[in-house]
């Protein structure tokens, strides 16, 4: 079975950063801009970059767009072509399209047209710090480089009870563990004896490869 296939509109830094993971993590992504420079800086980076007017049907068309699984719409700048964009999109029966929003003038407009997601970067951003900062978190997600991060998890059902060595999470799972949280507690560098509970939060280090494959398995996909 073929893993999912993304095409992004718009190579602003929002842009860029979405297509350059989504790539790194082994998707097919194709990227779209008018800006002949941004598409060649990105090339080497991406399955298929492009140099296009998206706001064009017979351009998508062209393009073959319909391939593509999910689409991202991450013109910024250019309200009218964001949402043409989108519009043209969910005329073309994408099965999924996330928009980019500028201000809620935008989204509301984009909700309209049918876009599935849309995505107000710096005010999600504001949202998912403060409730880290609420509930306490050590942290969420730190990419040290294109290859390793450290991030916050939560436990698969079956490390439930079981010590740290029991599970060598080095050895099997290819993470370290470097501190765990239960109860509003930080236990930094945990024992090997150290028995998880579902109620842990775990921070490991990992390569990103295999934190992807404990996440997508600790929520069954």
């Amino acid at each position: 079975m073929r893993g999912k296939q993304f095409v992004i509109f718009g190579l602003g830094r929002f842009g860029i950063s979405l297509a350059t993971t989504l790539s790194e993590a082994g998707y097919e992504v194709m990227v779209v801009d008018k800006c002949e420079e941004s598409i060649q800086e990105i090339a080497p980076f991406v399955t298929h970059a492009v140099q296009a007017d998206a706001a064009d049907m017979d351009t998508l068309k062209s393009l073959g767009i319909r391939n593509f699984d999910v689409a991202i719409v991450a013109i910024g700048k250019d309200i009218q072509s964001s949402i043409m964009t989108t519009l043209l999109l969910k005329e073309l029966g994408i099965p999924y399209v996330v928009a980019k929003a500028s201000s809620e003038i935008h989204e509301r407009v984009l909700r309209k047209i049918g876009a599935d997601r849309i995505i107000l970067p710096e005010q999600e951003m504001g949202i998912r710090i403060a409730n880290n900062l609420i509930s306490g978190n050590i942290l969420d997600h730190i990419q040290l480089s294109s290859e390793y991060s450290i991030i916050e998890m939560g436990i698969l059902p079956e490390w439930r009870g079981k010590s740290i060595i029991e599970l060598d999470p080095r050895g099997v799972y290819g993470i370290n563990i470097i501190a765990v949280q239960r109860g509003g507690v930080i236990d930094i560098s945990p024992s090997p004896n150290y028995i998880l509970e579902q109620e842990d939060t775990l921070v490991v280090v990992g390569s990103n490869k295999q934190i992807q494959i404990l996440e997508a398995k600790r929520y069954g996909k």
